[in-house]
């Protein structure tokens, strides 16, 4: 068995890249992920221990829209934070940006203590950041998720 360290990066194809560039040159900064790509094709940081990069999409493919639920399509991107007051920070910075929040930062069900903000994209696709306090599920008598991961 082999054990990984993390996940290495995450690229998403942007619809719209330009609008899409815009928002991540604000965002990922501020997670503190730092630049180390921006080209006429793409944009990446890395910072965390991952990387997380957009690219234009084939010309075939522009102006085509997200559909969450589609087979290939990436369902979301969560991000963890140290703790709660970061969650609280990166929801106030993606307010003053003007970005779509699907909820502000709120406890769910998912792990103890799992507190949460999503929010979209340009193109619409789900970003999460959030907190779980300890080592989370595997602080758990059944190391499982609570509740249901099936609700659209």
């Amino acid at each position: 068995m082999v054990e990984i360290n993390g996940v290495a990066h995450t690229f998403i194809t942007a619809g719209d890249f330009e609008a899409s560039r815009a928002f991540y040159r604000q965002l990922l900064p501020f997670l503190g992920l730092k630049e180390v790509a921006d080209s006429p094709d793409t944009y990446y940081c890395v910072g965390g221990r991952t990387g997380f990069g957009i690219r234009r999409p084939d010309p075939a493919h522009a102006g085509m829209t997200y559909e969450q639920f589609r087979v290939g399509s990436l369902h979301h991107q969560c991000w963890r934070v140290r703790d709660e007051a970061d969650v609280d920070a990166v929801h106030a910075f993606l307010v003053s940006i003007g970005a779509t929040i699907v909820h502000a930062p709120q406890v769910d069900q998912f792990a103890p203590g799992y507190y949460s903000v999503l929010f979209e994209d340009p193109d619409g696709i789900r970003l999460e950041v959030n907190h779980v306090p300890g080592r989370g599920l595997f602080d758990t008598k059944t190391q499982k998720v609570f509740g249901s991961l099936d609700e659209r």
